[in-house]
């Protein structure tokens, strides 16, 4: 991606995400009892919090509906649901169309142009309750401006409960394309995406745009994707997808399935066995070729520096925010990337190796 149109974008994205992020208060001193410190606290809270909500600048509350502008994160477009058919527990597979006349044309020496190549995501907004919300098409946006959505509700999730009553001809609003990630083809030699639930939608753009393209070129790709169970997992309009993908082209794509339980129905027979647990250490340095173990005694005695393939890997990371954390460190203030933290941090890779989504 262009970095000027990439600042831009990630600025307006990380804005939007950073509304619904609390901020901590400091500890207050010791000389204060508990019964003090409650009410003081809680009133910092509420000041804090609406002060941040009424004064922090996000031109996106304010930003207009227009019916005839091309598509732009600076405006939002009406779009026509297609389609919104169930694709598993409390999940949903969403089309919209935009009227194919606004759709913007990528210009490559335009720096401020947008840009639908991977990864982008569009805001959606609950016009109930003026509420908006990222999320990532799965397939792009074609050329009749048909988008398709793989939609999670959860018990305090307004615009996800809001997006799964829709009816197909309703109306929804939203506004995009906001660049998430830039692609560089040729950049690294391989690159390891680990994602959890819906945090798949931005690997699986990704992968369909460099499954349509059938480039040479292309580093090889690693997926290692965890849900809780095995009715969890992605849909098939993704799994056969990537399963396809996986077994056409064994030196370019794999993919990994780890589940935390295997109560329920098991996935189908065409798909990898998942892997009891989560996605750890021994399993990254597996999909890397990388052999740490030894002994108890000779771990008591001796420590290994930590291994790093020579070759060039970019990890990818997207899912809820405890795996995030857990695998590559939390995000920094306002939905900044942060530092490295986690697995990763341990074995050795740094913030330019590494993207959290």
């Amino acid at each position: 991606m262009n970095i000027a149109r990439q600042r831009l974008c990630q600025c307006g994205l990380r804005q939007g995400l950073a509304r619904s992020r609390l901020y901590s208060q400091a500890r207050p001193e010791r000389k204060y009892t508990a019964s003090r410190v409650a009410p003081l606290a809680l009133g910092a809270g509420v000041v804090t919090g609406l002060s941040f909500y009424f004064f922090y600048p996000d031109a996106s509350r304010s930003a207009p509906t227009s019916t005839t502008a091309l598509l732009s994160p600076s405006h939002f477009t009406p779009s026509t649901v297609l389609s919104n058919e169930n694709s598993g527990p409390d999940t949903k597979l969403l089309e919209l169309v935009v009227p194919p006349e606004l759709l913007p044309r990528c210009d490559a020496t335009d720096p401020l142009a947008p840009s639908f190549a991977p990864i982008w995501s569009v805001y959606i907004k609950d016009d109930d309750i003026q509420v908006e919300r990222p999320y990532t098409p799965l397939e792009g946006v074609d050329d009749q401006g048909r988008m398709l959505f793989w939609i999670k509700k959860y018990p305090k999730g307004e615009v996800g409960r809001w997006l799964h009553l829709k009816k197909p001809g309703e109306k929804i609003e939203l506004r995009g394309p906001l660049t998430n990630w830039l692609w560089k083809e040729s950049e690294w030699d391989e690159i390891v995406m680990i994602s959890g639930g819906t945090g798949i939608t931005p690997f699986y753009q990704l992968l369909h745009s460099v499954i349509s393209r059938q480039s040479e070129a292309s580093p090889r790709f690693t997926l290692l994707h965890s849900s809780r169970t095995p009715a969890e997992l992605p849909p098939p309009k993704i799994m056969d997808t990537l399963s396809t993908f996986a077994a056409q082209n064994p030196q370019k794509f794999r993919m990994e399935l780890f589940v935390d339980s295997r109560e329920g129905t098991p996935p189908p027979a065409h798909l990898p066995n998942p892997r009891l647990g989560r996605i750890g250490k021994p399993a990254i340095e597996q999909c890397l070729g990388i052999n740490n173990r030894d002994s108890w005694w000779r771990r008591l005695f001796w420590k290994r520096e930590a291994q790093k393939p020579s070759r060039k890997v970019l990890f990818l990371v997207c899912g809820p925010d405890q795996m995030v954390n857990a695998i590559s460190g939390p995000f920094g203030r306002n939905f900044s990337q942060g530092p490295i933290g986690g697995i990763l941090s341990e074995m050795g890779f740094s913030a330019n190796e590494v993207w959290k989504l």
